[in-house]
């Protein structure tokens, strides 16, 4: 069975639902050779994901997670790009995340160490003095206490221990970027998600659709950003309820100055964490902030926050010059060390 599953993927043939749940339970079981999970993730890549696969793929990532039950997710939002984008930017849905729980939303930021680029959001967030690794409880803990919990992929995806060395040997993208950010385990209704291709936009959001998403919004900005870009105009797919818009945005529409790829530049992670702490401590005044301000406003729009971009960008940058964002990373900081 799992032979005919990889001829069919080098033959370029898609799966269906049933076949890709079975070859991802096996997957995720550990019963696969890393020979057949390295043919299956590139089968995958090169004839490209379809929406049911994906779909299917999500599912049984959501079905292995260790879940966190929110009681009340009317306001709960997750920031998550899939990574991997063809331009080294800084941390900025890391960031974003303080942001947006400085204005006053909970955020649980779902991440892992970096796999295709140089500083992953838990690397970025370990550097930040933040303890990544909290059980499940204090993760939800932390989420209705300080506004903001990280979920580190290795402890709620215990199975994805079966994938990281072939992912890491591999280098490259693959299906385990794109389904990332589709299995939060708290199962969040309201998301902001990156991708790394323009192909990925509506399909993606056809996926939230189908998980249950009730408003987010699915970006690529089309300088190779899995962001809501500063630099150029950015594809957008939005859900409200089932329903899915797909138009472009500009910096300029919400009275923002465009700014050039080297002034979002990130580095390794000395340099990234300078920015994320120059702009959480509000020093920063460049494009860099105005680029996280963007990305958090789509995020509070998502779950109503603010009634227009606009506005959010207004409440992010309160956020920040208020001290309010800094002051969930020290909230969470010491709540994180003392647990």
């Amino acid at each position: 069975m799992i032979k005919d599953l990889i001829k069919k993927l080098t033959e370029k043939k898609d799966l269906t639902a049933k076949e890709m749940e079975f070859l991802f339970n096996e997957l995720m079981e550990g019963k696969l050779t890393d020979t057949q999970i390295g043919g299956i993730l590139v089968g995958l890549k090169m004839k490209g994901e379809t929406i049911e696969e994906i779909t299917s793929g999500a599912k049984v990532m959501r079905d292995k997670a260790v879940k966190i039950d929110i009681e009340d997710k009317s306001n709960l939002v997750d920031t998550c790009g899939t990574g991997g984008d063809k331009v080294d930017t800084f941390n900025v849905s890391t960031i974003t995340a303080f942001v947006v729980a400085g204005a006053g939303v909970k955020v649980a930021k779902h991440g892992n160490r970096s796999v295709s680029s140089k500083c992953g959001s838990a690397d970025i967030m370990e550097a930040l003095g933040v303890k990544i690794d909290l059980s499940p409880e204090k993760t939800k803990e932390a989420i209705e206490k300080v506004g903001l919990g990280f979920l580190f992929a290795p402890v709620f995806h215990p199975a994805m221990k079966n994938v990281i060395g072939q992912r890491r040997e591999l280098g490259v993208r693959t299906i385990f970027n794109i389904l990332g950010p589709l299995s939060n385990p708290t199962g969040a209704y309201y998301q902001l998600v990156g991708v790394y291709d323009e192909s990925l936009v509506k399909p993606i959001a056809e996926v939230l659709i189908k998980l249950g998403l009730k408003r987010g919004y699915v970006v690529y900005g089309t300088e190779g950003l899995d962001e809501v870009s500063i630099t150029s105009p950015t594809v957008v797919a939005e859900i409200d309820n089932g329903s899915l818009d797909v138009y472009t945005v500009k910096p300029e529409d919400f009275g923002l100055k465009r700014a050039s790829l080297e002034e979002i530049k990130g580095g390794d992670i000395n340099y990234n964490l300078k920015i994320a702490l120059d702009i959480l401590e509000g020093k920063d005044k460049t494009a860099k902030t105005d680029f996280v301000a963007l990305n958090s406003a789509f995020a509070l729009k998502s779950l109503g926050k603010v009634q227009s971009i606009k506005e959010g960008i207004e409440l992010a940058k309160e956020s920040i010059y208020s001290g309010k964002a800094f002051e969930v990373l020290e909230k969470l900081r010491e709540f994180s060390k003392s647990n």
